[in-house]
C-alpha cells in the first residue's frame, strides 16, 4: 500500500503511531528514521546565495558555525528586514504557533488539547490589546515593527511550499505576518511573567481555610526573604512625587498575557574594567523561546537575544552598554471578588451601586470538533475570569481581572531605544516608557559606570491585600501608579557589585509600596557569598558562578531533618542518613542526596499542606508552601500540626521518600544519584500528539543544580529539570573590540533535521560560551554562509 508523503506526515500529525504507518507501509523502524531524516532536511529553509527582499540596499545575513546570524545592513529599515527574515528562516512555525496561541486560534490546527489556551488567550484579550496599541506606537517603533514584518513575508514567499515539518504534520499553511502578530507575542508574555493567578487563589484558598490569624501569616511568610537587591541608603525615606493615572484601557471588546543578574565594577574585578552576567530562567523545550543574533546596521550595532516574534534586544550588549535582566516579581495585577444578586440580574456591586454587566461571545474554532461559543463577562474591574483560574478555584464565585497589561505597556518601544543606548543612565533613560512587565536590569558601559534600574510600573493601592479583593469596594481601587523617577534604581555603589535573583527589591521601609511577591533569596545570597569570596573576580569566575550547584535551601534544611531522622534512626535510615551527613549541599549528577533531599522536601511540602487542607486544594497549595515546610523543620512556633507530631510527620515523609525512590529507582540506595533522577528533557510543542516526540525532542540528559541553586534546572515532582537557565551571558569590557559570551542550550534553529537544532546542548553542559563579536570585519571572518538580501525590482 503505497501513500503520498504529504498523507505520511498529515497521519503522523493526527496521532497515528510510527508501528501502525510501518505495519502497512511494510517498513522497518530504521527504514522509516531514514526516510523522516530525509524529508526533514528537505524541508531546511532554502540558503541561496541572493533573495529579493523589500529593501532600498544591499543586506547580509553571515551566520557563524553555530547558525546564529549577524545581520549586517546600512539603515534601520533594511537591518529589521533582515532580521525578520533572518528570524522567520529559523523559526517560523515557532513564530506561527505563539501567533496562534496569544490571538486565541490554536485549536484550529492542534485540535481540543489547545482549547484552554484559547481561552485565556479570548478572555484576558492578548490580541485586543495588541490591536490597541499598534495605534498608539511612536513612529519609529512602528517603522521598525513593520521593516521586521516585512522580512518574515519575504521569507514565507520566498520558501513557497518548502515549509518546515510542522506545518505538514498539522496540513496548514501560515498566514500573512503582521505587525499585530508580533505585538500579541509580546503581550502574551508579558502575562506569561505578571499574571500569575495562583499566587493570588493559594492565599486566598488558604484564607478562607485558615481566616487571617498567625498560621495564614506564617503560611504566606517566604522561605528566604532577608537579601533585598537595595540596601539601606540605596534609597529615599519619603515619596517625592505624586503617583501617575493609570491610564485608559486599551484593547476593550467594547472599542474600535526566575532570573539572576549581576554587575561588577572594575574594582571588583581582575582588568579593572566591568563584568555583567545574566541568565534568564524559563522553561526548557526542544526549540528555545530565546533568539540569538547581532544587528549592525544604521543607528544599531547590537548582540544578544530576543523572544521570539518580538524585534529587539531583551538582553545584550552594543558597542557601549551591557545589560541584562530578570523578572521582578511585584504586582501588577489584582483578582476582584464581584458581588451579585439574583435581585439584579447581569449586574456587579460597586460602592452601592448595582452596574451592569458587560458581554462579549468569542467563538474558537477546534480542529476536528465543534466550534466552542464562549460568552466573557466583564465587570468595571475586567473580565471575569473563573473559567480560567487554577482547576482548585474555578469555585470562589465571580472573580475578575484587573491587569495593567490592559491599561499600557511600552516594552517594544523602551527595548529598541535601550539597544542603541550609549551609556547606563541613557539605557535606564531609555526605558521610561516601559510599563508591564516589572524587570530588574543591571548594566554597565565602557566608562565603567554600573547600575540598576527597575523598570515597569507598579500600581499603587490603598490597602494591601494578597488575596481577592472586594470589587464593590472602591478603597480597594487602585489609585495610580509609581512615578518613573522614583522606581527603585541605584547607580555606581561603593561596593562595586549589584545582583538580582528575583529576590525583594528593598525593605519594607521603601517610600512607595512595591507590592512584590518575590521568590525566597537563596540564589540572590549564594551570588552575594560568591562575589564577597574574592577581592576581584575575572570572567571565569562569572562563568564558574552561572553554573554553581550549591543548594542554599539543603544547607538550611538538611541539619535540622538528619536530626530528626537520628532521634528515629532505623536500620532502614542509616545509609541515608549517613548520605545526607556528609553531603556537602551540592546538587552534582554523581552525588545521591541530592535526589534523597529534593524528592522528600517535596513530599514533605505536601505533608504539610494535607495537615491543614483536604484533596484538591491541598494539592495545589503544597506548591507554595516550600517556606513553612523548611522552618517546620526546625519549629513548629504556631502549631500548624494538630492532627498529629511534628516529628512523626517528617518520618514517615521520609519513609515514603524512601519507598518511592526504592519502586523508581532500584533497592541499592547507593544508585540512587542525581543524573539519573535529575533530567533535562528537550520537549517540542508538538509531542503529545501520538508519537511526534519520538521524533521532535531532544535532550534527556543529566544536568546538575535545582530550583534553589544559581546554576539553575528547576525541580518538578518527579525530578524531571523543567525549567532553568538554558541562555546565559557574560558581558566583557576588558576586550579591545566589543565581544558578547554566551551559551543556549536548545540551540538556535527550530528545525528538526537542522544541524543547529541541537548542537548547542553539549557546549552547555560543558560549561563553554560561544562569542558574538560586534565588529563587522570580525564578523565577515567568522562567518561560514552568508544570504544577502537584495532590493526587490
Amino acid at each position: 500500500m503505497q501513500f503520498s508523503t504529504e498523507d505520511l506526515l498529515r497521519r503522523l500529525g493526527s496521532g497515528e503511531t510510527i508501528e501502525t504507518l510501518c505495519c502497512e507501509l511494510q517498513m522497518n523502524s530504521g527504514q522509516f528514521q531514514e526516510w523522516w531524516a530525509n524529508e526533514t532536511k528537505r524541508r531546511l529553509s532554502p540558503n541561496p546565495e541572493t533573495v529579493p527582499a523589500p529593501i532600498s540596499a544591499t543586506t547580509k545575513i553571515h551566520r557563524d558555525d553555530r547558525g546564529i546570524p549577524h545581520i549586517v545592513a546600512e539603515n534601520d529599515v533594511d537591518l529589521f528586514v533582515g532580521y525578520g527574515y533572518a528570524m522567520a528562516a529559523d523559526r517560523l512555525f515557532q513564530l506561527d504557533n505563539l501567533r496562534r496561541k496569544s490571538s486565541g486560534r490554536l485549536a484550529e490546527v492542534v485540535g481540543e488539547a489547545a482549547v484552554d489556551l484559547d481561552l485565556t488567550a479570548r478572555t484576558i484579550g492578548f490580541r485586543a490589546i495588541a490591536e490597541a496599541q499598534w495605534q498608539q506606537l511612536p513612529s519609529q517603533t512602528r517603522t521598525l515593527l513593520t521593516a521586521f514584518t516585512a522580512g518574515i513575508n519575504a521569507h514565507i514567499e520566498a520558501v513557497g511550499d518548502l515549509l518546515p515539518i510542522e506545518f505538514a504534520l498539522l496540513d496548514y499553511q501560515p498566514e500573512p505576518w503582521t505587525e499585530v502578530d508580533s505585538l500579541a507575542i509580546e503581550i502574551e508574555l508579558q502575562w506569561y511573567l505578571t499574571g500569575r493567578f495562583r499566587v493570588i487563589a493559594i492565599p486566598e484558598l488558604v484564607k478562607r481555610q485558615l481566616g487571617n490569624g498567625p498560621l495564614y501569616r506564617d503560611f504566606l511568610l517566604g522561605e528566604a526573604d532577608d537579601e533585598a537587591m537595595l540596601p539601606h541608603g540605596a534609597y529615599p525615606a519619603t515619596a517625592a512625587g505624586d503617583v501617575e493615572p493609570v491610564g485608559v484601557v486599551q484593547g476593550s471588546p467594547f472599542e474600535a498575557h526566575g532570573s539572576n543578574n549581576w554587575v561588577l565594577a572594575g574594582n571588583k574585578t581582575v582588568s579593572g574594567k566591568p563584568l555583567l552576567a545574566s541568565d534568564p530562567h524559563i522553561a526548557f523545550a526542544a526549540v528555545s523561546c530565546w533568539y540569538e543574533a547581532h544587528l549592525c546596521g544604521g543607528s544599531f550595532n547590537v548582540a544578544g537575544m530576543t523572544y521570539i516574534g518580538m524585534p529587539a534586544m531583551m538582553f545584550g550588549q552594543n558597542e557601549h552598554v551591557a545589560w541584562g535582566c530578570t523578572n521582578n516579581l511585584c504586582s501588577q495585577r489584582d483578582l476582584y471578588q464581584e458581588q451579585t444578586d439574583p435581585d439584579h440580574p447581569g449586574a456587579f456591586l460597586y460602592d452601592g451601586k448595582w452596574e451592569p454587566a458587560q458581554e462579549l461571545t468569542e467563538t474558537i474554532v477546534v480542529k476536528n470538533a465543534e466550534p466552542i461559543h464562549k460568552t466573557i463577562q466583564f465587570s468595571r474591574n475586567g473580565p471575569i475570569v473563573n473559567d480560567i483560574l487554577p482547576t482548585a478555584a474555578r469555585n470562589t464565585g465571580p472573580v475578575s481581572l484587573r491587569w495593567l497589561g490592559r491599561h499600557s505597556s511600552g516594552w517594544l518601544t523602551a527595548l529598541l531605544q535601550m539597544n542603541q543606548a550609549k551609556s547606563v543612565d541613557g539605557l535606564f533613560a531609555a526605558s521610561q516608557p516601559w510599563h508591564v512587565p516589572t524587570f530588574a536590569v543591571v548594566a554597565a558601559d565602557e566608562q565603567g559606570h554600573i547600575g540598576f534600574q527597575a523598570t515597569g510600573r507598579i500600581p499603587q493601592r490603598k490597602l494591601n491585600e494578597r488575596g481577592y479583593r472586594p470589587g464593590w469596594d472602591p478603597e480597594h481601587q487602585w489609585t495610580g501608579l509609581i512615578p518613573f523617577e522614583q522606581m527603585p534604581h541605584w547607580s555606581d555603589p561603593d561596593r562595586g557589585w549589584i545582583c538580582t535573583a528575583n529576590n525583594r527589591v528593598a525593605d519594607d521601609d521603601f517610600p512607595y509600596p512595591l507590592y512584590g511577591t518575590w521568590s525566597s533569596c537563596q540564589r540572590a545570597r549564594r551570588i552575594r557569598q560568591m562575589i564577597e569570596s574574592k577581592p576581584q573576580l575575572s570572567r571565569d569566575d562569572m562563568a564558574a558562578m552561572q553554573v554553581d550547584s550549591l543548594s542554599l535551601r539543603a544547607v538550611d534544611c538538611v541539619p535540622p531533618l538528619v536530626a530528626i531522622l537520628e532521634s528515629h534512626s532505623t536500620p532502614a535510615f542509616t545509609q541515608a542518613i549517613d548520605v545526607l551527613s556528609e553531603w556537602n549541599c551540592r546538587c552534582d549528577p554523581q552525588e545521591v542526596a541530592p535526589t534523597l533531599f529534593n524528592a522528600f522536601f517535596v513530599n514533605w511540602c505536601q505533608t504539610v499542606a494535607s495537615e491543614r487542607f483536604e484533596g484538591e486544594i491541598a494539592d495545589f497549595v503544597a506548591g507554595a508552601a516550600s517556606g513553612i515546610a523548611s522552618r517546620l523543620l526546625a519549629a513548629d512556633s504556631n502549631g500548624w500540626f494538630h492532627r498529629r507530631n511534628r516529628t512523626e510527620a517528617v518520618v514517615d515523609t521520609f519513609r515514603m521518600t524512601l519507598a518511592e525512590l526504592a519502586e523508581k529507582m532500584g533497592p541499592e540506595l547507593e544508585t540512587w544519584r542525581w543524573e539519573r533522577w535529575h533530567r533535562m528533557p528537550l520537549r517540542h510543542v508538538l509531542s503529545q500528539i501520538g508519537d511526534l516526540g519520538v521524533l521532535l525532542n531532544h535532550g534527556d540528559v543529566p544536568v546538575p543544580g535545582d530550583m534553589t541553586t544559581v546554576g539553575n534546572t528547576g525541580y518538578s515532582p518527579d525530578g524531571r529539570a523543567v525549567t532553568g537557565s538554558g541562555y546565559r551571558m557574560i558581558a566583557d569590557f576588558d576586550q579591545a573590540a566589543p565581544v558578547l559570551f554566551a551559551q543556549d542550550a536548545q540551540s538556535q534553529s527550530g528545525q528538526p533535521g537542522s544541524p543547529h537544532y541541537d548542537d548547542q546542548l553539549a557546549d552547555w553542559l560543558d560549561k563553554k560560551y560561544h562569542s558574538l563579536p560586534l565588529s563587522p570585519a570580525a564578523v565577515e571572518q567568522a562567518a561560514c554562509s552568508t544570504v544577502t538580501l537584495t532590493a526587490q525590482k
